[in-house]
């Protein structure tokens, strides 16, 4: 399964620094979680649905649906 926060992140015009900022954590850690390098806990899962606006279903590809579940 691939994770789409890379694509989400780009096409809202954000640098990975200013996503690590929002989550607390570091740049190059942030970096590992887009390339897979790294499992991406769950709470910072659901902090980036609540940042973008979408679903953890939408950010793992489980789903085309962007908008959040109700």
């Amino acid at each position: 399964m691939r994770l789409k926060i890379r694509d989400v992140r780009e096409d809202h015009d954000l640098t990975q620094q200013k996503v690590a900022e929002y989550l607390s954590c570091d740049q190059s850690l942030y970096s590992k979680y887009e390339r897979g390098e790294r499992d991406v806990p769950l709470h910072i899962m659901v902090k980036l649905a609540q940042f973008y606006k979408t679903s953890i279903d939408y950010l793992v590809g489980l789903t085309e649906n962007e908008k959040p579940y109700r």
